[in-house]
């Protein structure tokens, strides 16, 4: 096997074994608590720009297939595992866990302490790394890392958004039939901003009964209004929302004017369209066990997150609620308009992967469009 290196900004440095692709990628370095669901997550497009390291210890043991994608390729920028299987036990597997990073040129490491690197991670936070396998030492890699840009400030959603518009028609998946149609007729029509949407939001909304109808980032308000949609959606995607400028000027436009909805990043800058603020989180929430309360039930929900930074609860105004926190450490996780129709969550309710707690909400989306038809 060939060596491999892990170095990370504030000089630490594992040594391990390539994995995937041979070459060097530079990205922040992040956790994943998910027991399952790699790839998924490496097909996230809201993982851009980022490195990887799944704390499960045992990676790629049920194979890869064409059905369980969240995009048309895998968006992050490097892997980190303990180890990767080299067996595949699953009947639904097409090609192995190596071979599908190696096809799309993704540089990984294996073989490294996961536990020392998430406890440093957690302790002082994520922080830019360097992995490759295709120096004979680690001398210069840590450099590299330090002289990568920081996630603040970066706009990646306009690397990872759509460049036309699309319509999409494919419904939820199922063990007998794949993914379906969705239903024969449609109620709403829906037009989703794409900022690194996943594929599974998309199909939930099928299912749903909306005619879904996918834009770039930039799309203006007036053409999103001259399709004359039911509902507008704001989808997750990568990184910083403060640098999305164009973006929430155009959500400010579209806010009271037609039901809007946003998960993840979308959440982030509706917040930021209603008059708020965003931080960077010490280390982010990545995984698909985060406890998430509902205060208006009291319920706790078990939910899928991937996001670096939160809306700051204390710079929203009296004409914002908000609806959800997290049970871990307190953090906006869901906010409403109280006299706009307009909701938004910071976790991923279309739970791919991840439980499906949080599967109602695309009910309540319908809900509030329905309620606006009836003025």
């Amino acid at each position: 096997m060939r060596r491999a290196w892990l170095a990370l900004a504030d000089g630490t440095i594992f040594e391990g074994w390539a994995l995937g692709h041979i070459g060097t990628c530079v990205g922040e370095v992040v956790f994943n608590t998910g027991m399952s669901g790699y790839q998924e997550i490496l097909t996230d497009p809201s993982y851009s720009g980022q490195i990887v390291t799944m704390t499960y210890p045992l990676i790629g043991n049920y194979g890869i297939n064409s059905e369980d994608v969240e995009s048309n390729r895998p968006y992050v920028e490097g892997f980190v595992v303990k180890e990767a299987s080299r067996i595949t036990s699953n009947f639904r597997s097409e090609e192995s866990l190596q071979h599908y990073l190696e096809r799309y040129g993704i540089v990984g490491i294996q073989g490294i302490d996961t536990r020392e690197l998430t406890r440093r991670l957690r302790d002082y936070g994520s922080q830019n790394g360097v992995i490759s396998s295709e120096v004979s030492s680690p001398e210069g890699l840590v450099e590299k890392a330090r002289a990568f840009p920081p996630m603040e400030g970066r706009d990646l959603a306009s690397g990872v958004t759509c460049k036309e518009p699309y319509t999409w028609t494919q419904g939820d998946w199922s063990l007998e039939e794949g993914y379906g149609k969705g239903p024969r007729r449609t109620r709403y029509k829906v037009v989703v901003y794409d900022f690194g949407v996943k594929w599974n939001i998309l199909r939930l909304l099928v299912d749903q009964g909306c005619e879904v109808k996918v834009v770039p980032a930039t799309t203006p308000a007036e053409d999103v209004l001259a399709m004359n949609p039911d509902g507008v959606f704001l989808s997750n995607g990568p990184g910083d929302p403060a640098p999305l400028t164009y973006a929430i000027a155009e959500v400010k436009k579209l806010l009271g004017r037609v039901p809007m909805w946003g998960i993840c990043l979308g959440h982030q800058i509706m917040g930021l369209a209603m008059g708020g603020t965003t931080y960077k989180l010490k280390f982010g929430h990545h995984g698909i066990n985060h406890p998430v309360k509902d205060l208006a039930t009291g319920k706790v929900e078990i939910t899928s997150q991937n996001h670096g930074f939160v809306v700051d609860m204390d710079s929203l105004g009296d004409e914002v609620e908000v609806t959800h926190i997290n049970c871990n450490d307190q953090t906006v996780e869901g906010i409403r308009h109280k006299s706009i129709p307009a909701f938004s969550v910071q976790y991923h309710p279309e739970a791919s992967p991840g439980p499906h707690d949080s599967r109602y909400l695309f009910t309540r989306f319908a809900q509030l469009m329905d309620q606006f038809k009836e003025g």
